[in-house]
């Protein structure tokens, strides 16, 4: 959430106090309270455009911290899709082996049951051998003979002979040959086992790297949702500032607007003082002025309201505008002492001399000073040259008049 610094109110007290002002314009208002609230809405105004910098700072902070926090969430989706491609390959490794294992788990199934058969078959023969083994020692040689002599021929008793003996030959292959499959199924068994064995393992570590896997996507996902969370809140604190910013400008609007409105009526009630008061204006105790602009009399800009030639806008004109020569002399209009000879950005060179009695005249825009602060100067001495430094579109003399603190009309003087 975006703190809001107390400048906001402290500048809507100025405008109240500025519009306050205003409303009472009607009735009798000194020239210092006017000035007073003037000066308090241009402060208040400096705060609202500092506080609007300010503002626009910070939302470009935000902003940018906005774009940094959606960079770092791209490149962590893009994380999470190989993780994912990663995560479908162990998938189907996994049930590649899980299908191996279901084939050795049938082959070893049946094999067992082969080994079992095995097992029986060697069993079954081996009696049968015993049986008949335990037959020729029951009965002897005398079996063997009478069967061969109760032969009706030779050729009956060599058959019954070699019959005998292939009997006997046929027990001993038979059992071999049972023994011999049975040892055969039973390393076949192991072989099956050690394999069932190597493949579970690889089955383990499988699952492992997939748990593994699940894991850092899991993570991942979760580092995704903590950027969109601060992405989201981002956002909220980029929607606060530009309302905030929107705001301010309807501030400074307001302040402007009542600034001006102040300046006008401050104006209006100088040029009213003047033409209504002229008689009991204080006049400069030693006569007319002497022109300060020798030999040009030519007035380019007069005293009062006009649209000024730089910035455009109406605003009241503080003095008499004498075209003349850049370089031309710039003489004293009366006796004094200079209290002022500098440089400002508006009025260029200037120089300020006091009069006595409350009285001062300015002489703005010099290209060169020739006195310096604190020097006496006497009526009709060069003082500077005519320039054009400052805020100024030629080479004039501005020529200006204050009477106890205001600006008054210089024709009262000259």
């Amino acid at each position: 959430m975006v703190r809001k610094k107390g400048v906001i109110g402290a500048i809507m007290a100025a405008v109240l106090l500025i519009g306050a002002t205003g409303t009472a314009f009607a009735a009798p208002e000194s020239a210092d309270s006017l000035d007073d609230a003037i000066n308090k809405g241009t402060d208040a105004l400096s705060d609202a455009q500092d506080e609007k910098k300010q503002l626009q700072s910070n939302l470009s902070a935000a902003q940018a911290m906005k774009k940094e926090l959606e960079n770092a969430k791209t490149a962590l989706t893009g994380d999470v899709v190989e993780l994912d491609s990663q995560m479908s390959e162990v998938s189907n490794d996994l049930l590649e082996v899980q299908n191996l294992l279901d084939t050795k788990e049938a082959e070893l199934e049946k094999t067992t049951k082969e080994l079992a058969q095995a097992k029986i078959d060697v069993e079954k023969q081996y009696e049968d051998m015993k049986l008949r083994i335990k037959f020729m020692y029951e009965n002897g040689t005398m079996s063997y003979i009478q069967i061969l002599l109760s032969s009706g021929s030779f050729s009956e008793l060599l058959n019954k002979a070699e019959y005998i003996e292939q009997v006997s030959e046929y027990d001993r292959n038979m059992l071999q040959t049972y023994q011999d499959n049975r040892d055969k199924i039973t390393r076949l068994e192991k072989d099956l086992k050690d394999q069932k064995e190597v493949l579970e393992q690889v089955k383990g570590d499988v699952e492992a790297k997939q748990t593994e896997m699940a894991g850092l996507i899991s993570d991942k996902q979760s580092e995704i949702e903590g950027y969109e969370n601060d992405i989201q809140n981002k956002e909220e604190a980029i929607k606060e500032y530009e309302a905030m910013i929107a705001e301010q400008d309807s501030t400074i609007k307001a302040l402007e607007a009542s600034v001006a409105a102040a300046k006008a009526k401050r104006a209006q009630m100088t040029v009213s003082d003047n033409s209504t008061n002229a008689a009991d204006q204080p006049h400069y105790g030693g006569g007319a002025f002497v022109w300060p602009a020798p030999s040009y009399t030519r007035i380019s800009d007069d005293y009062g309201y006009r649209t000024h030639p730089i910035l455009g806008i109406q605003q009241f004109h503080s003095g008499v505008d004498m075209a003349a020569p850049s370089g031309s002399s710039i003489l004293a209009a009366a006796d004094g002492t200079v209290v002022a000879a500098t440089y400002n950005a508006t009025m260029g060179n200037y120089v300020m001399i006091d009069h006595g009695n409350g009285l001062y005249t300015i002489y703005m825009h010099a290209s060169a000073l020739y006195v310096s602060s604190g020097q006496s100067v006497s009526a009709g001495s060069t003082i500077a040259a005519v320039g054009s430094t400052g805020r100024s579109t030629g080479a004039h003399l501005h020529f200006s008049v204050r009477q106890n603190g205001s600006y008054v009309s210089p024709w009262n003087y000259l």
